[in-house]
């Protein structure tokens, strides 16, 4: 018996910010649960990132009972069976108890409502998320195995047919390792296995994949890294995918605040990978053009560049400007991870956001023309650098110097 009680739950439920708040817009309706992850965290004392709400019955309609309630506005998916509640200062989504049915493996659900809180909860990747609290008066359902899995701290599917039924909880069960540091059950585990030797990641479209696959590069890593190796999870999505998680750590460390560290991540983990293949494959997992770009070129650049960081001119901070201007901080971080470290830190902490006290109509005022404006304001640039033009006049005198 699992010593995990609900007892307290519906009080700690109640007391989430926005929480009392929400009870009464719902105007103390008795079909409305709380279900999923927030229930988990709280009663793994977690903070709740939000509530997750399924209505037993019609969602669009109470939505918009709330709404009239709230003066505010309603919008509706009936084929979902969803709707969004927004009014001044508050906001909340209401879902419709439903039963899903997989007509083949990988395919999107097929979707019944009218469904009872029981029924919805058999739905659930994990038993663990398999628990739903009523608002109106706190009573409690779950899994069976939801509690003992909890105190155990294991993942748990609900069946053997979970993952080839949704491919994509193979990433959710690598995200929920990294997130909330459990283990996975051993049946599961084998359950995971066998799905992906047995191809099931190629049943889901390439943009359901690399949503998840974006979630889960923003959980703890390398943990998450780590899982995806674990599994062959991350060698069946990404070409060259093998993971250092000491070299992982070190990019992370390295990685500033306008890095993107989920791309790092990724991008550590495929240096082995060709660019081409690599950007086509990412392409397929619908990755936008932007972050398809900085992990592509942290991926496949940073390891000749860590090569180069070794070079002792780089002392002189024009030489490691001059090497790294047009490089972006994801690939400074990889280059770092994999060779000289303060090379790539003085990079990005200190030399990337020197700034001139001179512009570009500075020089066309001096008399400066074209091309030799941009080469004037570097070469003001690498004297600022060095310490040869710390204010406006010597680096005037700098831009314009070899041009007289």
């Amino acid at each position: 018996m699992s010593r995990i009680s609900t007892q307290a739950l519906p009080e700690r439920l109640r007391a989430l910010p926005g929480a009392a708040r929400l009870i009464d817009a719902l105007g103390g309706e008795d079909v409305v649960w709380v279900v999923g992850g927030a229930v988990r965290d709280v009663l793994l004392r977690r903070d709740p990132v939000e509530l997750d709400l399924v209505v037993e019955g019609d969602a669009p309609a109470l939505a918009r009972r709330c709404a009239a309630r709230l003066g505010g506005e309603t919008t509706v998916h009936e084929r979902f069976g969803t709707a969004t509640v927004a009014a001044p200062g508050l906001r909340f989504d209401l879902a419709g108890a439903r039963r899903e049915r997989y007509e083949r493996p990988g395919a999107l659900p097929e979707v019944e409502l009218g469904a009872t809180i029981d029924e919805d909860l058999q739905r659930r990747d994990f038993t663990v998320n398999a628990i739903a609290v009523r608002l109106s008066d706190g009573e409690v359902v779950r899994h069976e195995q939801a509690l003992e899995d909890l105190e155990a701290r294991v993942l748990r599917v609900l069946h053997p047919r979970s993952f080839l039924d949704d491919p994509t909880r193979l990433l959710r069960l690598v995200r929920y390792v990294a997130r909330l540091g459990f283990a996975i059950e051993l049946e599961t585990r084998g359950w995971a296995a066998d799905a992906v030797g047995g191809g099931a990641l190629g049943t889901v479209t390439g943009s359901r994949l690399g949503t998840e696959l974006r979630l889960l590069a923003r959980e703890q890593q390398p943990v998450a890294a780590c899982g995806l190796e674990g599994l062959r999870i991350g060698p069946a999505l990404l070409p060259g995918f093998a993971v250092d998680p000491d070299v992982i750590d070190r990019a992370l460390a390295l990685c500033p605040p306008d890095g993107e560290r989920g791309l790092l991540t990724l991008a550590a983990c495929c240096t082995a990978a060709k660019a081409d293949p690599l950007s086509a494959r990412l392409d397929e997992l619908g990755f936008p053009a932007g972050e398809r770009a900085a992990l592509v070129d942290a991926a496949t650049r940073a390891p000749a560049l860590a090569i180069a960081l070794a070079d002792p001119a780089l002392e002189q901070r024009s030489r490691l400007w001059a090497l790294l201007r047009r490089e972006r901080p994801e690939t400074v971080a990889l280059a770092g991870a994999q060779g000289p470290a303060e090379s790539a830190r003085r990079w990005l902490e200190d030399v990337r956001h020197v700034r001139l006290e001179i512009s570009g109509e500075d020089l066309v005022a001096a008399g400066l023309e074209g091309p030799d404006v941009g080469r004037g304001l570097e070469r003001a640039l690498a004297a600022a650098l060095d310490g040869l033009a710390a204010g406006r006049e010597e680096q005037l005198a700098a831009a314009i110097g070899a041009d007289l």
